[in-house]
């Protein structure tokens, strides 16, 4: 079990391995990324801490796939173990960078709510994003086309992703992602502390909401916690015979009931009243 709070995240390895046909964990414990081979080049779905970018660059090559072929970075929301490792690989592979247009001034800096001073950390890898996401907008690459939904609450710019893929079954699955699904970002000490609206509990709710009209075959997770991508992946490594533990319809309706829980819990605590 990962400690709530710890010095080195980026040092919690996990082995690299397929989730379904074309995508891949290339990340931590702790910063997930995924990799989607979209058969014209590769998106990569979040670049975690900027710490940890060695080794998300090393199990891509692990894979069997060369990390230069990156042609864009999809990032999930502007916070730090989501963007952190960003700048570094558009300098290596000139990837075009895309996240929520709300978020576009947490990547470049001009706001300081990425959460690295949360985690005691400074943000140092600030970008311009070349492509600013609007709800119902797709990036298309090769055989893959991803629609981005807009799922603000954890981030005013979060943004939430679907997309086709044809299994090895032959059967057409869909995978999804929530952007971002933690309250730590909502509660009333971090809205004070930056001036931030309480509404986006609120809008943190609708999005639920929203969400939940989503049909999802594999869903993957924002952090490994919200689908527990480690245990399955664990699975896959060691028992590739069983049936995919990913390809699980019923995950994404219990992830939402666990998140509206979770929202539910803040909204209706007396100590995180306004005022």
């Amino acid at each position: 079990m990962i400690p709530e709070r710890c010095d080195t995240p980026w040092t919690y390895y996990m082995e690299p391995f397929r989730i379904c046909e074309g995508v891949y964990f290339v990340g931590s414990y702790t910063g997930s990324a995924h990799l989607i081979d979209t058969g014209d080049g590769l998106i990569l779905l979040d670049s975690s801490y900027p710490q940890y970018l060695y080794q998300i660059i090393a199990n891509i090559q692990k894979l069997g796939f060369d990390f230069r072929n990156i042609k864009y970075i999809l990032h999930s929301h502007g916070h730090y173990d989501h963007v952190g490792g960003t700048r570094a690989l558009v300098e290596l592979t000139g990837a075009k960078t895309l996240i929520g247009e709300p978020d576009r001034d947490y990547a470049n800096g001009k706001l300081p709510l990425t959460w690295a001073k949360e985690l005691d950390r400074e943000y140092y890898e600030m970008f311009e994003p070349d492509i600013l996401l609007h709800d119902g907008d797709v990036l298309s690459l090769g055989r893959i086309s991803i629609r981005c939904v807009a799922a603000p609450g954890h981030t005013p710019g979060t943004m939430s992703f679907f997309f086709d893929i044809v299994e090895k079954d032959g059967k057409t699955y869909t995978v999804g992602t929530h952007g971002g699904a933690g309250v730590n970002s909502v509660k009333k000490d971090f809205l004070d502390r930056y001036g931030l609206p309480y509404s986006l509990r609120e809008d943190y709710v609708k999005s639920l909401e929203r969400m939940r009209n989503e049909k999802v075959d594999i869903f993957i997770g924002n952090h490994v916690w919200n689908n527990d991508t480690d245990i399955k992946g664990k699975q896959i490594l060691e028992h590739p015979e069983l049936p995919n533990p990913f390809i699980d319809p019923t995950a994404w309706g219990n992830f939402i009931d666990r998140c509206m829980k979770n929202i539910m819990a803040v909204i209706n605590d007396p100590a995180e009243q306004e005022g």
